[in-house]
């Protein structure tokens, strides 16, 4: 069901309106978040749609905006029977407020001394004003020991955690003598603003340190010490659609296990049992998480492998073979293309093992490497029911593979232990190989029969388990780009431009 979200303002007796009210909405990479827009002639000032000429409608995704090239997508209306509507075209931009980080480094010069033996041991508490008057906590320096004229290395905050920004707002710095009891004792403190940090290392950044119970006491007191700002910079932190936006491409590669261990694909206690009115745990992880990705793969043709069975004619075992059956083109035309393959290769291959995912992590991971620029990133999705037999290659395999643009989704099916794909998602101990880390996190592994209904609605269940298993994507995208210094492009290839003479246009009201 859809509930009306807005309306745009109408426009007087055009066929070509460019709409200009905006709407703000939540974007999740991880979440299918549908939307529909519908267009009608406005004939009287009614507020009741009924009242007026349907002209037409479109459904699509959020991520298919923003997954388009320069996030402007272009769709035919439909809605009215053998007539046509004319087209729509949506844009998506991202809110790009307070997107920057403030980085800067202090010292500080002749604080007072806390400690009955040895000086003090100082760091720098930072709060941002809130508009009630209230402090809130941006950020703790490290603890320097045993000094009164400390260094601190340099911090990076984000300036909307910093004042919100707002570039006037009072931040205010407190200096501690840090205790290993915790009840660290208070040096003094003083008070800056955005504006006046970035005016960088100057007589205006030198600060008096002020302990205000100790003014009051002493006569003669004028500070605890002053504390220097001695350098200040911004950037602008980039986002993962703003790679998109810039035309990276997510290309999206499944490796469906077919092991022995997953039972005889003609038995109903088999996790590859082709039910004709349910589909099984593999469709249905595989439709999940493809759906979502589908919207940032521009051609929507995808390699499909499958690993641990034994091929025609001969009866060789092999860990990477295209479920299509065609070495030189293992693509499939989107989620319906790959399920029909995978359909057809369990009437032809016989299941077998050991259950190896070096060879289709390093399928990838091969094409990964001959594309670092930046404009593509790779995700493979692995749907395995079982214990792994090469965990040391492909320890190592993930190992190489985190210096690449890729990341892997593993989706354990069936009862069996998965410890071992716990290891491999490297959460709480970063996978290693050969004594060598990994450089980044980039695997994520979930188990299905977490995410059963017992209720029967695997719509719901299966958008949890997508969520959960792509919501790190994002975010290791951008640490890769981060890690190999590439910024995302500002604008689209010059092709890619829609021609506005060749428009039909209508743009309208999501509900």
């Amino acid at each position: 069901t859809y509930v009306q979200f807005g309306r745009t303002e109408v426009i007087d007796n055009t066929l070509d309106p460019d709409f200009v009210r905006k709407y703000i909405l939540d974007y999740f990479f991880e979440e299918k978040q549908n939307l529909r827009f519908d267009v009608y002639d406005i004939d009287s000032k009614s507020p009741d749609l009924a009242k007026h000429d349907f002209l037409g409608q479109v459904f699509c995704t959020l991520g298919e905006i923003v997954g388009s090239p320069a996030s402007r997508l272009e769709k035919p209306l439909g809605g009215i029977l053998g007539k046509k509507c004319g087209s729509i075209i949506l844009s998506a931009e991202e809110l790009g407020n307070c997107r920057v980080i403030a980085t800067m480094q202090f010292c500080a010069h002749k604080l007072d001394k806390k400690d009955f033996f040895g000086k003090s041991d100082p760091f720098m508490v930072f709060y941002r004003s809130n508009e009630d008057g209230t402090f809130t906590i941006c950020h703790k320096t490290e603890v320097v020991k045993n000094t009164l004229n400390p260094v601190w290395q340099a911090i990076s905050i984000p300036v909307r955690a910093l004042c919100n920004g707002d570039f006037d707002r009072t931040i205010k710095a407190e200096v501690y003598d840090w205790d290993r009891d915790g009840s660290h004792d208070f040096i003094g403190e003083f008070t800056t603003s955005f504006r006046d940090l970035s005016r960088g290392q100057s007589q205006f950044n030198v600060y008096e340190v002020v302990n205000a119970k100790k003014k009051i006491k002493k006569k003669r007191y004028i500070n605890s010490g002053t504390v220097t700002l001695l350098s200040f910079t911004v950037e602008s932190e980039h986002t993962f659609l703003d790679y998109i936006k810039g035309g990276t491409q997510i290309h999206f590669t499944v490796a469906i296990d077919f092991t022995a261990s997953n039972g005889n694909p003609s038995q109903s206690t088999s996790l590859h049992y082709m039910n004709p009115y349910q589909m099984n745990a593999y469709a249905m992880a595989l439709k999940a998480v493809g759906e979502i990705i589908q919207d940032y793969d521009s051609d929507k043709m995808f390699p499909a492998l499958g690993f641990g069975a034994k091929l025609p004619p001969d009866g060789q075992v092999s860990h990477e073979f295209p479920l299509n059956g065609n070495i030189e083109n293992p693509y499939c035309n989107g989620m319906e293309g790959i399920l029909e393959a995978y359909h057809q290769s369990l009437k032809t291959v016989q299941l077998y093992g050991p259950t190896n995912f070096a060879p289709v992590v390093n399928h990838v991971a091969k094409y990964a490497a001959a594309v670092q620029d930046g404009s593509q990133y790779f995700v493979l999705l692995i749907i395995t029911d079982g214990v792994i037999s090469d965990m040391a290659q492909t320890k190592e395999a993930i190992v190489n593979a985190a210096k690449l643009p890729m990341s892997i989704i593993i989706v354990g099916v069936g009862q069996a232990e998965f410890d071992a794909m716990v290891e491999l998602d490297g959460d709480d101990i970063r996978i290693s190989s050969r004594g060598k880390l990994a450089e980044r996190d980039i695997v994520q592994f979930v188990p299905f029969r977490d995410y059963m209904d017992r209720t029967g609605n695997h719509v719901l269940s299966m958008a949890r388990l997508a969520k959960d298993v792509l919501a790190e994507i994002p975010e290791q995208l951008i640490l890769y780009m981060k890690s190999r210094g590439i910024k995302p492009c500002l604008l689209p290839p010059l092709n890619e431009e829609p021609d506005p003479e060749d428009q039909d246009l209508t743009q309208t009201t999501p509900v």
